[in-house]
């Protein structure tokens, strides 16, 4: 993703923030290390590891997104207005910022620390049909809500942070929103939340993400907040699929194990770690649902669905009835006694 900001989750064409290793094409302008063991690398814009990729040979870097969408309601109530009042901070910047004209990049020191299709998210897109584009795969257990049947051109959500525990090293928990387009046996998928990867990240707290497979320039813009813009993906990249629209979209938590499936079940938790009970302070959970279509206007999807793989160890529930504002709540603790 060619990021046009300094980094302090809205994802529209016009979209996980990745992991790079050391630029090969610059040496950083300045680093900040950080307190919990980060080092920030803010490197030239213009000499950013995105721009290495073959098919931005010619990439003009679009600073901010030409236009932006219309949120259909905002926001009426005061819990509403609370809620959103709270702004996820970054503790690099305790310790400086990045000057004017670089972008900042998280310093890996090994290359299997990279943020990698196989390493990070183990897809396997042998899927049997077409529908199940969004639906789980081998080691994999899905509690989302997603919608389908139309041409997207963006989604976003407001969701709750957590830190859920994570098990084993090789396995993570994530809550995020994402696009999916394709043939079921060649999709592309693009997905930005929050995670918990102690492969990737050699920790277990709650990082930011952004994830890919490889309507004025058909970019895809992260957002985050209402107007923080932290970068994009060049349709260049993309070749059929997502490089003009996605075809299904996903909200809620995923968890990656060798033992999803299996007895016993793993103890990687998702969201909170506590089952959904309607009430957003105890649990996974996301609100101001919303997909991005022709009419450039920020609206909830006509038709969703929420489904669980697991109903005794992740469950779903989704509160759209005789409400002004519909909510989804997804999460659980994995192992326990109805999921041993």
């Amino acid at each position: 993703m060619i990021m046009a900001f300094k980094f302090i989750a809205i994802l529209l064409l016009e979209i996980t923030l990745a992991l790079f290793s050391r630029a090969e094409n610059g040496l950083p302008v300045k680093s900040i290390q950080s307190e919990d063991g980060d080092v920030i690398d803010c490197i030239d814009i213009f000499k950013q590891p995105a721009l290495s990729h073959p098919a931005l040979k010619n990439h003009k870097i679009q600073m901010r997104p030409s236009d932006n969408p219309v949120m259909e309601n905002s926001l009426t109530t005061k819990t509403d207005q609370k809620f959103y009042k709270f702004v996820t901070t970054q503790i690099w910047q305790k310790n400086g910022n990045c000057p004017k004209g670089t972008v900042p990049i998280r310093r890996t020191q090994k290359k299997k620390d990279q943020l990698k299709k196989p390493s990070f998210f183990h897809r396997d897109n042998g899927l049997k049909s077409k529908k199940d584009i969004y639906l789980s795969q081998m080691n994999h257990s899905l509690a989302i809500l997603h919608t389908e049947g139309y041409r997207y051109l963006g989604a976003k959500t407001d969701m709750v942070t957590w830190n859920p525990h994570v098990e084993a090293d090789d396995e993570y928990s994530t809550s995020r929103v994402a696009l999916m387009s394709g043939a079921y046996y060649d999709y592309q998928d693009i997905e930005s939340g929050w995670a918990v990867n102690p492969r990737v990240y050699g920790d277990r707290q709650t990082r930011f993400f952004t994830y890919w497979t490889d309507l004025n320039t058909s970019n895809w813009w992260l957002q985050y907040g209402e107007k923080i813009n932290i970068g994009y993906w060049p349709s260049e990249i993309f070749e059929g699929g997502l490089k003009y629209h996605a075809e299904t979209v996903q909200w809620g938590g995923e968890v990656y194990s060798s033992k999803v499936g299996t007895h016993p079940h793993t103890k990687t938790q998702m969201g909170s770690g506590a089952f959904p009970i309607f009430i957003y302070a105890n649990t996974g959970f996301m609100k101001r649902i919303r997909v991005l279509q022709n009419s450039m206007e920020l609206k909830f999807p006509e038709y969703v669905d929420a489904y669980s793989e697991e109903y005794d160890c992740y469950r779903t529930q989704y509160m759209g009835d005789y409400v002004e504002e519909p909510e989804f709540h997804f999460g659980g603790p994995g192992r326990n006694p109805i999921c041993p």
